[in-house]
């Protein structure tokens, strides 16, 4: 499979810590990870998006999830297949596996989630109109808390794992919309530009208005076929933005 999604981690009393993982197999058809311990795995098996990897998976999600892309992974078995793909030539190697998948509204992914259990796909927006930010919890929720103190107890050496201070949320109409949708982004990428910039500028409020800036301003260009990779978060029927794919426009990928 292709991985095209990952979500910033959270603490997870079973597992150590998630990160909800998805992608694309080779009968295009979208797969999702559950449990993936990610940055617990050892570095061989680190993937990356866009990076093909082979695996073995069960056939259901773990508990009672019954979206019908989840699979439990054999963890063990992952295996690398090479370099992520580029972003050269207008993106043209990501594009062609992309632009393969049915694109929906938020509307049809809904109705697909009501009757058949459908909790991925992708979503071109007619308009993206903001990105809202939001203040979140400080630290993380009381269970939580006590999963990372049972591991510096008990269990592997922890990684340090920051909250954000923030949620972020897209407001975008699709070609069906009857008003804007909201959906809150989940991106390990927008965590990881935030961490990075409250480095940087020393400022949290600072760090969130340049995520705003990258990811409103320049992943939603008017210059940028935008599409928002989407799912649901279980056991909520909530669709969230997991990812953004963003190729520039041209007239090769317009016309699809």
């Amino acid at each position: 499979m292709l991985i095209t999604v990952m979500t910033y981690p959270h603490p997870s009393d079973k597992y150590t810590e998630l990160v909800c993982t998805a992608g694309i197999t080779e009968a295009r058809e979208w797969v999702r990870l559950y449990p993936v311990d990610y940055r617990y795995r050892p570095r061989g098996q680190q993937f990356r998006k866009y990076q093909w990897i082979e695996l073995d998976l069960a056939q259901s999600g773990a508990g009672n999830d019954q979206r019908v892309e989840s699979r439990e992974p054999d963890l063990k078995s992952i295996r690398v297949l090479g370099p992520p793909l580029t972003t050269e030539r207008d993106w043209q190697d990501r594009c062609e596996i992309v632009d393969a998948m049915e694109h929906r509204t938020v509307k049809q992914l809904k109705a697909l989630y009501d009757t058949d259990r459908i909790s991925l796909g992708i979503v071109r927006p007619t308009r993206v109109l903001d990105l809202e930010i939001r203040k979140a919890e400080a630290d993380w929720k009381p269970a939580w808390q006590g999963v990372l103190q049972q591991l510096n107890l008990f269990g592997p050496p922890p990684k340090q794992l920051r909250k954000l201070p923030y949620t972020f949320h897209y407001h975008f109409e699709c070609e069906d919309s009857d008003k804007p949708h909201v959906a809150m982004i989940e991106d390990w990428e927008l965590g990881a530009l935030f961490l990075k910039e409250e480095d940087r500028l020393g400022s949290k409020e600072a760090a969130a208005e340049s995520v705003r800036k990258k990811f409103l301003e320049e992943l939603c260009a008017p210059s940028r076929d935008t599409r928002f990779f989407m799912g649901t978060r279980f056991p909520y029927n909530t669709w969230l933005v997991i990812g953004v794919f963003w190729p520039p426009k041209s007239r090769q990928w317009s016309l699809l």
